[in-house]
């Protein structure tokens, strides 16, 4: 049987990473998770810092990823509202779909600080409720560990710019 197609991203925060997975979820008729739903839903009010952030995020993976599994094996897409900023997030989605051999698509979505920034000040005013992580101090926290995607690290990549 078929394996449905991993897609995930990469970009730093504020870039439109959560616009851009939603899009694509509804023009691939694909199911979407995203990591800021499960994480409010599971953690509310518990991640006010990176440090918290990470704690939760790492608890959340292992079933994320036997449920993304479940779903790629049964020939559905899958749209992951999860970063992959870092190598090491990177590398646990490509243990999410090279364990089952599931087609794969990383979306860079390339775009700069002050463009981020800019972007993050309206989700703030849209998002209120986000206002308190999602500052221009977050920013710099969070952009000191991002790393863009390498073509070394073997992953179907497409960059989409501001725009695209």
């Amino acid at each position: 049987m078929n394996k449905g197609t991993l897609t995930f991203f990469c970009g730093k925060m504020g870039a439109g990473k959560s616009t851009k997975a939603r899009e694509i979820a509804q023009k691939s008729n694909a199911a979407l998770l995203s990591e800021d739903e499960w994480l409010a839903s599971l953690y509310p009010n518990k991640i006010s810092s990176l440090n918290d952030y990470i704690e939760y995020s790492n608890l959340l993976k292992p079933q994320i990823k036997m449920l993304v599994q479940s779903i790629l094996s049964t020939g559905t897409n899958v749209v992951m509202d999860f970063p992959a900023n870092t190598l090491s997030q990177r590398d646990w989605f490509r243990s999410v779909f090279s364990a089952i051999e599931a087609p794969h698509n990383l979306i860079y979505i390339d775009l700069s600080n002050a463009e981020c920034l800019k972007q993050i000040e309206k989700r703030r005013k849209e998002q209120p409720e986000r206002s308190a992580t999602d500052t221009p101090d977050m920013f710099e926290q969070v952009t000191k560990y991002f790393m863009a995607p390498t073509t070394e690290e073997g992953f179907n990549t497409i960059t989409v710019a501001k725009n695209a």
